[in-house]
């Protein structure tokens, strides 16, 4: 899986072993909205995040987080 790198300013591949899926939840006049992503680590240490969509994150098999 590619996910940008801020710090280097470029995409860096991460291992989906590696990766951890989140749902990221918040309160909204409408109701409850829903974001899902994608956590890693780089090598540097630097924290990687990429929201993806709803059909993407059920389909990565990487383990689910807490956001």
């Amino acid at each position: 899986m590619q996910i940008y790198n801020v710090k280097k300013r470029a995409m860096v591949k991460i291992d989906e072993a590696k990766c951890t899926k989140v749902i990221y939840k918040r309160k909204t006049s409408k109701g409850i909205q829903e974001r899902y992503a994608v956590r890693a680590k780089d090598d540097d240490g630097t924290n990687l995040t990429k929201f993806i969509s709803k059909a993407d994150y059920e389909k990565l098999k990487c383990k689910a987080g807490k956001a």
